[in-house]
């Protein structure tokens, strides 16, 4: 239930339309708060003890409330319209991929929606004044309150500019999503390196081979975006059996496709098929709520589009490895769950997750082939995995990054013929030496 409860939490902050609901509701409420407010206090006198504040007459505060309202929605257009020209820029020149951070972007958010509601504020306050024989009401408190928010409107459009004119920057866009993936991976893999782990009892290969795996097809098609994993264990003892993954977080997975494998004495129902089907979440598209491996898919798509000949801006996927380089060296230092997930002994799930090797190839083996005869990306490289290896103890994971640094080593002696531009690489493949050992 947990995953399911983070993904809609995640769903809502995508979304752009979720936060400027809730503060356009909150106007209303204020709105209405302060006419009230007003009505109660209309024997004060206030406009009389107080005229510069709250003399506006009627037709004075018609006035001034239409001038405001006008000009909100106005400004709200024209938020709305930089940040679709901000949008289709990013989209242009790093990748579609991080559009989804745009959207994220609670400043964003909260900036369009107090421009909706402001406007819904003095809407809401200007159908209340009254003027003419049968008696007059003019919201006094109300509309100083609209000018107040006007002024903060000003200075909302200001800074609305400013964070648009930052956030498109590629150092801005890299950092986020590095950021975010690095959140993810805390998240998700909470234990350190050297921290005492309740051991696993790894059942055998040949007893896991006899098992008789009955497919159970996915309901729908689309990305594995989470799994209730707890779910996954209780049904499987329910079950009496034992559920292996067939996907993983990430993966595309097909309409009736095998979404999972149970050994069970019997067959399973349609009734168990789709209780199976929903401890998972699929939808169109990857997030990174269980799913660290999205946040570095960003990242590499923003340096692969950097290092195509129509932009080839070595400086933007300079940067990208070097963020890559920071979740990864976050990563080498945490334990990975096991794949054998136990209850009471009992073997009952076999989880498909994420490995070190994997993860490292995602975020450096494209780059590494699109960077061929650039020196500074390769360098870069050379030094990512430098780093990373002090944080890598563990001798599968020096493996990986030794089998990087080779291909890494073996592009660059084929790709640059300038025996000068080869020294850097040199010196620091000298300085790292042999990893796995």
């Amino acid at each position: 239930m947990m995953h399911h409860v983070r993904a809609l939490g995640d769903s809502l902050r995508s979304s752009l339309w979720f936060v400027p609901t809730l503060l356009v509701l909150g106007a209303i409420v204020l709105a209405l708060s302060l006419i009230e407010l007003d009505n109660s206090f209309q024997q004060a006198n206030l406009g009389d003890r107080w005229p510069r504040l709250f003399g506006a007459g009627a037709e004075g505060s018609r006035g001034m409330l239409t001038a405001i309202a006008t000009s909100m929605i106005t400004v709200a257009g024209v938020a709305f319209s930089i940040t679709i020209v901000a949008l289709t820029l990013a989209s242009s020149q790093y990748t579609s991929r991080i559009l989804r951070n745009f959207m994220r972007d609670r400043s964003n958010q909260t900036v369009l929606g107090s421009f909706l509601g402001i406007f819904v504020y003095c809407v809401v306050v200007l159908r209340t004044i009254r003027s003419g024989e049968e008696g007059s009401f003019v919201p006094s408190l109300a509309v100083l309150f609209a000018v107040a928010l006007a002024i903060m409107g000003i200075g909302c459009l200001i800074y609305f500019i400013h964070h648009i004119a930052s956030s498109i920057q590629a150092e801005s866009i890299i950092q986020s999503a590095a950021s975010e993936t690095i959140e993810a991976i805390d998240r998700l893999f909470p234990t350190e390196m050297g921290e005492a782990a309740d051991p696993v009892i790894v059942p055998e290969a040949e007893a896991l081979a006899l098992q008789k795996w009955l497919p159970m097809p996915a309901g729908r098609s689309g990305y594995l975006q989470g799994i209730d994993g707890d779910g996954l264990v209780e049904f499987a003892r329910e079950l009496k059996g034992i559920i292996r993954m067939e996907r993983g977080i990430g993966e595309f997975v097909v309409d009736g496709a095998a979404l999972a494998s149970i050994a069970t004495r019997t067959p399973p129902e349609q009734s168990t098929i789709r209780k199976l089907n929903s401890f998972y979440t699929i939808g169109s598209q990857r997030t990174i709520v269980q799913d660290a491996g999205f946040g570095i898919r960003q990242i590499v798509d923003v340096a692969l589009k950097a290092l195509s000949p129509g932009i080839n801006d070595t400086t933007t996927a300079v940067t990208c490895v070097h963020y890559l380089t920071a979740i990864l060296a976050r990563l080498g230092s945490r334990v990975l769950p096991t794949p054998f997930r136990m209850e009471a002994s009992e073997l009952r799930v076999i989880a498909r997750g994420p490995s070190f090797k994997g993860l490292l190839s995602e975020a450096f083996d494209q780059i590494r082939q699109n960077a061929r005869g650039n020196v500074a990306v390769l360098f870069a490289l050379l030094e990512g995995l430098e780093v990373i290896a002090a944080r890598a103890s563990e001798k599968e994971r020096r493996q990986a990054l030794q089998d990087q640094l080779e291909l890494v080593s073996a592009s660059a002696e084929q790709s640059i013929p300038e025996s000068r531009d080869c020294e850097c690489i040199h010196l620091i493949l000298e300085r790292l030496g042999t990893l796995d050992s």
